[in-house]
C-alpha cells in the first residue's frame, strides 16, 4: 500500500499551519504537543519524518518550523516534493519515497498541500500526460467526476485516471483510445492532478 502521510502527520501539518495563521509565527515543539496531546519526543519523531519527506524545514531554533507546501505569493515559483511513481497504465504499487523537490508554477498550487509523482505508462497520453512526466497533485480524499486522480485500489495498487462514478462503483477512464477503462467497487482518492511538469525530451 502506498505510504502517504499518516493521519497523525497530517494533523501535525494542519496544526502547524493553523498556529502560524493564528499567531504569525511557527509553533514550538512543546506548543504542538500541548495542542495535539502528544509528548515532545513524539512530536520530534513526527517532525523528523515530515522533514525527511520534504514537507517542512527546520532551522534548529525553538520556533524554526517552516511549511514547504504554503501557497506562494503572486509571481513566485515554488517547490513540491517528488514522492514516487504512479502508473498511467495498469495499476502498480506506489511507494511514497521522498526523491527530490521540483520547482512548479504558482498556478499549479491550488490549495494547501501538494506532492508530485513520476508517471509510468501511456494510458493518459490523450490528456498530454506522457511517460516520464511529473504530475503535481493536490492532496485530497474526494474528487468530481471527470477529474484526473491518483486512485488507490483495494489491492494496494495505485493508478492515474479520470474518475467517474458508476452504479455500484467507479470507472477509471484512461485517456488513450487503445485502452479499456478499469471498473472497481471501491477506491481511495489520494489527490487530484493540478499540473504537469515535463523534464525530458
Amino acid at each position: 500500500m502506498a505510504r502517504f502521510l499518516t493521519r497523525k502527520q497530517r494533523q501535525v501539518i494542519e496544526t502547524i499551519r493553523t498556529l502560524i495563521e493564528e499567531n504569525g509565527y511557527s509553533p514550538s515543539v512543546r506548543e504542538l504537543g500541548g495542542v495535539l496531546g502528544l509528548a515532545p519526543a513524539t512530536i520530534q519523531q513526527h517532525l523528523d519524518a515530515l522533514q525527511a519527506k520534504g514537507y517542512i524545514s527546520r532551522t534548529g531554533s525553538a520556533f524554526g518550523i517552516t511549511l514547504k507546501e504554503e501557497t506562494p505569493q503572486a509571481g513566485q515559483s515554488y517547490t513540491t516534493a517528488v514522492i514516487g511513481t504512479i502508473a498511467a497504465g495498469e495499476p502498480i504499487l506506489a511507494f511514497e519515497e521522498y526523491e527530490d523537490r521540483i520547482a512548479v508554477p504558482q498556478a499549479m498550487l491550488v490549495g494547501s498541500e501538494h506532492f508530485a509523482l513520476r508517471v509510468q505508462g501511456d494510458s493518459m497520453i490523450e490528456d498530454h500526460i506522457l511517460d516520464g512526466d511529473l504530475v503535481v497533485v493536490r492532496r485530497q480524499q474526494s474528487a468530481d467526476d471527470g477529474e484526473v486522480v491518483v486512485a488507490l485500489l483495494d489491492d494496494g495498487t495505485a493508478t492515474l485516471k479520470r474518475l467517474y462514478r458508476e452504479s455500484g462503483g467507479f470507472r477509471l477512464q484512461p485517456a488513450n483510445s487503445q485502452l479499456n477503462p478499469i471498473y472497481v467497487n471501491s477506491l481511495d482518492v489520494q489527490g487530484v492532478v493540478t499540473g504537469i511538469v515535463r523534464q525530458h525530451i
